[in-house]
């Protein structure tokens, strides 16, 4: 007597421990209908038991309750693991959300609109034409294979339709006269966003964790342990520092700390590659103002060098640090002055200032004259840096024009604790500050911004 087939049985769960992508598991005899009502919510197959719901705008726990409440609704039985149901239940937001006046609902739905534009592109109903880089974040032209032709502007859970054209001539002219020389063809590289949802849409669960430790990561523990334990020096700046609050953002890749006035914020990048910027700092004109400036500091960088910067940022009143300070000769001599104090050897190369560590220390502190009368600009205006040489450091931490000059001497005075010679003994940031007076603006002195 043949044995009746079990009904099946759906388990909701996330795809991995950093992902906030969300696996269906089907047991018992799946079923066309199943598989096409969890394609209807935005799962696709990995296997004929596996279903995987992949976004870029990180909302797949809140959609992955809405297919368990459709498909209940069809009396499937729908389990959901208790760690999907925590994220479920959990309230996040993005960090530094560029539309504040948004509620949570309204964000999430220019988020699922950035979600369909991203479908219709890898799907292959949105031919992109060309794209470009504006000077804050990736524009694209492109046209629907039954539609118009349109402009896009940002990337991932915030790209939008900008404009809309008839043919695709108008829009590809008009783009071109906007973007001209940064105009290049065809769609622009995927963002890291896009490349985890591709892996995770491609790939069945804990295959990625079962790949080999690859060598970029070995040097990165290596750099890690030279530069002290940074995930430590986080945890113990939020528990003893009370005005700063830890922020739950969309990923586990970083951690976000903002002040209680809301206008200095740090984001910390738990795994960041020895080149790459794991602590990320930015100051604000207010909640919702524009940024006036910001620094980075590499995952190299010595962990007392970070914990001086970051017990600057809270040392005095926060909103007047985040108001930051003119570039000007008084205030460059002013943030250098440990430097000189500690006989650190002073030099002008064209639009650089550099000083270097006496002695055999490889270590100094370089000021972009150049880069100072621009104030928003990728390149650093003041680098401090260590271990190598000034174009290739071991470690370097940067900052932006009108950084707080209290933070840039804080910071010098650590610098010069670390790189002092066998007899000078570091001294602290507030003797260092009352002590001797800025010396005499050289000849040479950098020149003043608007």
């Amino acid at each position: 007597m043949p044995h009746p087939q079990a009904d099946p049985h759906i388990r909701l769960d996330l795809y991995q421990e950093r992902s906030r992508a969300v696996t269906a598991t089907i047991t018992g005899t799946p079923t066309r209908t199943i598989h096409a009502l969890l394609t209807l919510h935005g799962f696709e197959s990995l296997d004929e038991q596996t279903m995987v719901m992949a976004r870029i705008d990180r909302e797949e726990p809140h959609y992955a309750e809405q297919a368990a409440l459709a498909l209940r609704a069809e009396n499937l039985t729908v389990d959901i693991d208790p760690g999907l149901r925590n994220e479920i239940d959990t309230e996040w937001t993005w960090a530094d959300y560029p539309m504040p006046w948004c509620s949570r609902e309204e964000i999430r739905e220019v988020s699922n609109d950035a979600q369909k534009i991203y479908d219709d592109i890898r799907r292959g109903r949105l031919i992109i034409h060309a794209h470009a880089h504006d000077g804050w974040t990736t524009v694209a032209v492109g046209t629907y294979l039954d539609g118009p032709s349109i402009h896009l502007h940002g990337e991932n859970h915030l790209r939008t339709e900008s404009m809309r054209y008839d043919n695709p001539v108008e829009a590809i002219t008009e783009f071109d006269r906007l973007y001209g020389d940064a105009v290049r063809p065809g769609p622009a590289p995927a963002t890291s966003t896009e490349h985890e949802a591709e892996r995770a849409r491609t790939s069945l669960p804990g295959a990625a964790d079962a790949q080999p430790t690859p060598a970029t990561t070995r040097l990165v523990d290596a750099h890690a342990a030279a530069a002290g334990n940074h995930e430590a020096l986080l945890n113990e700046f939020l528990e003893s520092h009370g005005k700063w609050e830890k922020w739950r953002t969309w990923s586990d890749e970083t951690t976000h700390a903002v002040h209680e006035s809301l206008v200095m914020r740090v984001e910390f990048v738990h795994e960041a590659d020895p080149d790459d910027a794991q602590w990320k700092i930015a100051a604000y004109e207010s909640p919702v103002g524009e940024r006036l400036w910001h620094a980075t500091a590499t995952a190299t960088v010595p962990v007392a060098i970070v914990r001086a910067l970051l017990e600057s940022l809270d040392s005095a009143d926060t909103v007047e640090i985040a108001a930051g300070s003119m570039v000007s000769e008084t205030n460059v001599w002013e943030a250098t002055r440990p430097l000189f104090d500690a006989d650190w050897d002073y030099s002008v190369d064209g639009r650089f200032v550099r000083w270097l560590a006496p002695g055999d220390h490889s270590a100094g502190v370089q000021f972009d004259a150049f880069a100072a009368n621009f104030r928003q600009s990728d390149l650093p205006v003041w680098t401090f840096w260590g271990e190598g040489n000034a174009d290739a450091p071991g470690w370097a931490l940067h900052f932006s024009t009108h950084a707080a000059v209290s933070v840039l001497q804080d910071v010098a005075v650590e610098a010069v604790g670390r790189y002092a010679e066998p007899l000078a003994s570091a001294r602290r940031q507030s003797s260092l500050r009352a002590a001797s007076p800025a010396p005499a603006p050289h000849a040479a002195a950098p020149a003043r911004t608007r």
